[in-house]
């Protein structure tokens, strides 16, 4: 305080900023009067900031500093605007990227204000109404339909049964679908109704055209669009793939019946997202962070919304959107109708109910705890990260001889994303790799590849896990087990869309024995065969036996490979794989004589010998046979390769090791041994 009162008193003792050197080499003889004018406007100037400062009408945290900008110079005129460059801490909320929404507030809704809507225009069919208690209580045990809650309609079993419009049945005949799913079954009656509800299914088991459908038949019945409304009925999901995917199916349907709509994702330009928004959509699937985007920007609005749908739940709040969602469903009325689908139940999942619905009917399809789709088969490999590599090509190599192949390859890290794929295009994979990096341009022609089959692998991290709605992915490789369970069922989940079969394949390594547990329950909930080794990694972990586990951690500190390769995008170490020849030779040398005392028995392939680094390797006999030892003593390391492929696959590949000009599907002619004691599953009809 005693600075703010000092403050006049030191400005009026100041003297006033020169004009220019001429103007002071006029003072010698005169004042100037422009002089004597600029002079008076500063005192005057020093005199009402004191007067506010004694007043304290001005804030300190808001009182502005005279002649504190980069520039120089002492301008009078305070600043109430931080220039760019002058404050390096960011925005003024201390965080570095602000809080996305912060210019949203939440709406006080006064519902007598409001205008009414219907929600409730379910009306059961004749064989519905007929359909006795134990035929319901039948039909849900057969199909594993929980139903809780209060009011829950039955169950249809025919299409025609929802009395869907005369548009919607066509297109649903021209898509030649014989029967419901479980979770059509069920959740059109309860959508229809107008009731909250939350889903709970498996991927791939129709929860698109669950909430759709009846979006349709609620929007019909809703007052015509006028200008400067917002949607009707908005779809949030986590991703812009699944945006994408959800909004192909909605423009079938809505074409249908008259209906427009809309897909704003990030990554894509906001132009002509917002020539659709102002034109009026009935209908927007959105992504969280574009969608407050435009809000924030006066784009568009919720005041017509009544229909929320919230997909995906348990994806969105794991990569951090629960904020944003609060945000969103604040500014949207609270009398809506809203519906959560989710593949998993988590608490997390359980509370954003609580919070959003009221008086909901929780709707759960297969088992309570955590289920993966039966018609996967799912196969379990256990293994040390330096045998991932030739574990995947021998599996591809199979793979690839069947006739539907197309696989999706699951990654932990976008860095291991780009090295695998650049590593199997260099060996004549037809391989192409999606991650979150990738721009939005690139990654739809990568999918638009996939689907089409003419680069039938995918190498994708979890950006792809949820979502990817691929029809005939047979085959889905978990090269990195995820982080949890529930992410592992979505990825499996890629595959058997629908009623079709596939297969999943899991490299599963003791940096994941803390996931061993969920993995056996999801492989026993589904009937699965179970790896003995994920059995006595549990044993082992019980009786506090981790050879297993520092056995791994030893070899990849001798290989290079550092324990944190997968959770550091850029780290500089080294990637793997032995940095010289003579690594290699000191680690046979190592690993000849350990292999045959503690770990011979718990190796995938045998034991780690002089003889054999990996019985399953595709060099034959491992390093030391076949010519590769002796290869790298006499000094001849590119021969090293040369010779090991030779004895394996024949001399018409004998260029492999350059990874150029070999054909683009170079298979052995005679195949390896399998990965482990699993047979290939039966090859299905399309």
């Amino acid at each position: 305080k005693c600075r703010l009162l000092l403050l006049p008193l030191f400005l009026l003792l100041l003297p006033p900023p020169s004009s220019s050197s001429k103007m002071a080499a006029a003072g010698k003889c005169g004042v100037d009067r422009n002089e004597r004018q600029r002079k008076q406007r500063w005192q005057e100037a020093a005199a009402t900031l004191g007067a506010l400062c004694c007043a304290g009408r001005i804030a300190p945290s808001a009182r502005p500093k005279l002649g504190s900008s980069r520039g120089g110079g002492g301008s009078p005129t305070p600043r109430s605007t931080p220039r760019f460059g002058g404050s390096r801490g960011g925005p003024l909320s201390g965080k570095k990227f602000g809080n996305p929404g912060e210019k949203l507030t939440k709406k006080k809704w006064n519902l007598d204000e409001l205008p009414k809507f219907e929600k409730n225009f379910y009306q059961e069919h004749p064989d519905v109404v007929r359909r006795t208690v134990q035929e319901v209580e039948q039909y849900r045990a057969s199909k594993e339909v929980t139903v809780r809650g209060h009011n829950c309609p039955k169950p249809i079993i025919n299409f025609y049964e929802a009395n869907f419009p005369a548009n919607v049945m066509e297109v649903i005949q021209r898509q030649n679908f014989t029967e419901p799913t479980a979770i059509q079954a069920q959740g059109w009656p309860v959508a229809l109704s107008g009731l909250d509800m939350v889903g709970v299914a498996q991927t791939g088991s129709g929860k698109t055209l669950s909430y759709l459908l009846p979006a349709i038949v609620h929007i019909n019945h809703q007052p015509f669009l006028e200008r400067g409304d917002g949607p009707i009925c908005l779809v949030l999901a986590p991703t812009r793939e699944l945006a994408q995917q959800v909004q192909q199916v909605a423009a079938e349907y809505s074409r249908a019946c008259r209906l427009k709509s809309t897909c704003i994702y990030g990554g894509a330009p906001k132009g002509p997202q917002i020539r659709d928004l102002e034109r009026g959509v009935e209908i927007c699937i959105a992504t969280p962070g574009r969608l407050i985007d435009f809000l924030e920007a006066g784009k568009t609005n919720l005041r017509r919304c009544t229909y929320l749908v919230l997909d995906e739940a348990d994806r969105m709040l794991d990569m951090g959107f629960e904020p944003q969602i609060r945000k969103i469903v604040d500014q949207i009325r609270p009398d809506r109708q809203t519906l959560m689908w989710s593949a998993t139940w988590p608490k997390e999942v359980r509370q954003l109910a609580e919070d959003f619905l009221k008086e909901y009917v929780h709707i759960n399809i297969g088992a309570l705890e955590l289920s993966a789709n039966h018609n996967i088969l799912q196969i379990v490999d256990v293994c040390h990260d330096v045998e991932k590599d030739d574990k995947l090509i021998r599996l591809m190599e199979e793979i690839m001889s069947e006739k539907e192949n197309k696989t999706i390859v699951f990654v932990e890290t976008k860095r291991r994303c780009d090295d695998l794929t650049r590593k199997m295009r260099r060996d004549g994979w037809p391989a192409m790799g999606i991650h979150g990096d990738k721009s939005q341009q690139e990654r739809d022609w990568v999918l638009n590849e996939f689907k089409h089959g003419k680069a039938p692998i995918l190498i994708a991290t979890d950006v792809a896990s949820r979502g990817l709605d691929v029809e005939d992915v047979k085959f889905v490789i978990n090269y990195d087990y995820p982080n949890s369970s529930e992410d592992y069922i979505h990825r499996i989940g890629r595959t058997a869309r629908s009623t079709k079969t596939g297969t999943a394949y899991t490299f599963f390594t003791p940096n994941n024995i803390k996931q061993v547990n969920d993995l056996i329950s999801v492989l026993r909930e589904a009937n699965q065969a179970i790896n003995p080794k994920l059995l006595q990694l549990i044993e082992d972990r019980g009786s506090g036996k981790y050879s297993f586990m520092i056995h791994n951690y030893v070899l990849s500190f001798l290989i290079g490979r550092s324990r944190g390769d997968r959770r550091d995008r850029y780290s500089a170490g080294k990637r793997g794989g032995f940095s010289s020849f003579r690594e290699r030779e000191n680690f046979e040398r190592t690993y000849g004589a350990l292999g045959k005392r503690d770990f011979g028995a718990k190796t995938q392939n045998g034991a780690y010998s002089a003889q054999s680094f990996s019985n399953g390797t595709p060099f034959g006999n491992g390093f030391a046979a076949a010519g590769m030892q002796a290869s790298f003593r006499a000094g001849n390391p590119a021969g090293a390769y040369q010779n090991g492929y030779d004895q394996q696959y024949g001399s018409n590949i004998a260029n492999m090791h350059n990874g150029m000009n070999q054909q683009q599907y170079a298979y052995p002619a005679t195949g390896a041994a399998p990965m482990i004691g699993y047979p290939m599953p039966t090859s299905y009809s399309q």
